[in-house]
Formats: C-alpha cells, structure tokens, sequence
C-alpha cells in the first residue's frame, strides 16, 4: 500500500515538463504506428524535452539516445517522404539471419555504451541504461527504414524501461512506456498487415 502511495505522490510531483514529454512522445509513437509522417516533427518536441529531463536525472545513455533520435527524426521524416514518392513497397521486414544479427549488435554495443557509463559517468544504473540505450538506438534506426521488426525491438525495450524510470522516480514516464509498448505491438500489427497486402 504504501508503494502506490509513493508512486501516486510521485505522479502528483510531475514536472510540467515532463506533462509536455510525455505527451508528444505519446502522440508521436501512435502517428508512427499509423505511419503518419507527422510523427517525425512532433518526435523532435518530445526529444528536446526529454533530452533536458534525462540528463538532469543522470540517465547519461538516455541523454545521448535523445540527441540520435534527434537526428533520426529529420532522416526519418526526409526518408518516408522520399519513400511516399517511390515506386518501393512502404515497408521492409528481415530474416532470420538479420535478426540475429541485429540482436548480436545489440548486445556489443550494449556492452560498450554500460562500460562507458559506468567507468566515465556517476549513473547507478550504468549496464541497464546502456542496455536500453544500445536497444533504442538500433530500433530506431530500423524505424527509419521502415523495417516492421523495428516494433518488436521496441515491444521489448519499452517493457525493459519501466522498472528503470521508476527507479528514477519518473513514474509519468514508467506509465508512458507501458503505453509504448501496447501502442508498439498495435504498430507491428497493423505494419504487418501492410507488408503482407504488398507480397
């Protein structure tokens, strides 16, 4: 009883900033999720914000994932929109093969991003922060390029980042990436469904 005290007192303290976070990052998965181009810009409010909001909290991987998805935001945006106007089909998925390369390149760069933190920075959570970051980063990337098993990546991660932000007292943000990874496991659906109507 007395943690969902803690956590609604939490919540009640929310930043204004953190509302405005919140909300963009929100919308904007869910355009993504409906390929709506219009998810890149609102993205970059929700990065900017987050960007000041993690590092503050010496969420150091977080800090630098914000500034990647920065400028995966205006690739991306630049990318479908090259890509509405293409003769390609609109979305791509791998194989077996990239998967578990994929998953292989995660891991390394999971290894690296928590030795930097963890030799470099003053974060308490060093190999869990650069877990989710190294994660983020390549979903994001595969996002970009409209390849579906980005939303699967970001099923994953999304879970992972809950216990973590709460842990960080950021109980707004934990809610936000639970709804995350619904709306992502609705994108992976409804991509799939597309990617399927093109074979």
């Amino acid at each position: 009883m007395d943690y969902f005290l803690q956590l609604y007192q939490q919540f009640l303290n929310t930043s204004a900033l953190e509302w405005i976070a919140t909300i963009s990052g929100f919308i904007c998965v869910y355009l993504a999720a409906k390929q709506n181009i219009w998810n890149w810009p609102i993205s970059i409010i929700s990065v900017l914000t987050y960007l000041y909001i993690f590092y503050d909290n010496k969420l150091y991987g977080d800090s630098v994932l914000q500034i990647y998805f920065l400028s995966t935001a205006i690739y991306g945006w630049y990318y479908w929109n090259k890509r509405a106007h293409s003769d390609e089909k609109p979305i791509s998925s791998f194989n077996s093969k990239q998967m578990v390369l994929t998953i292989f390149v995660i891991l390394i760069l999971a290894g690296f991003i928590g030795l930097a933190l963890d030799h470099f920075t003053d974060t308490d959570v060093p190999y869990a922060d650069g877990f989710c970051t190294a994660t983020s980063f390549v979903a994001q990337f595969l996002m970009t390029r409209k390849v579906i098993q980005n939303w699967l990546l970001w099923v994953f991660v999304d879970i992972c980042y809950i216990p973590l932000y709460l842990h960080k007292d950021l109980v707004l943000t934990s809610f936000l990436y639970l709804a995350f990874a619904i709306i992502a496991w609705r994108g992976y659906i409804d991509w799939r469904k597309t990617y399927r109507n093109f074979q």
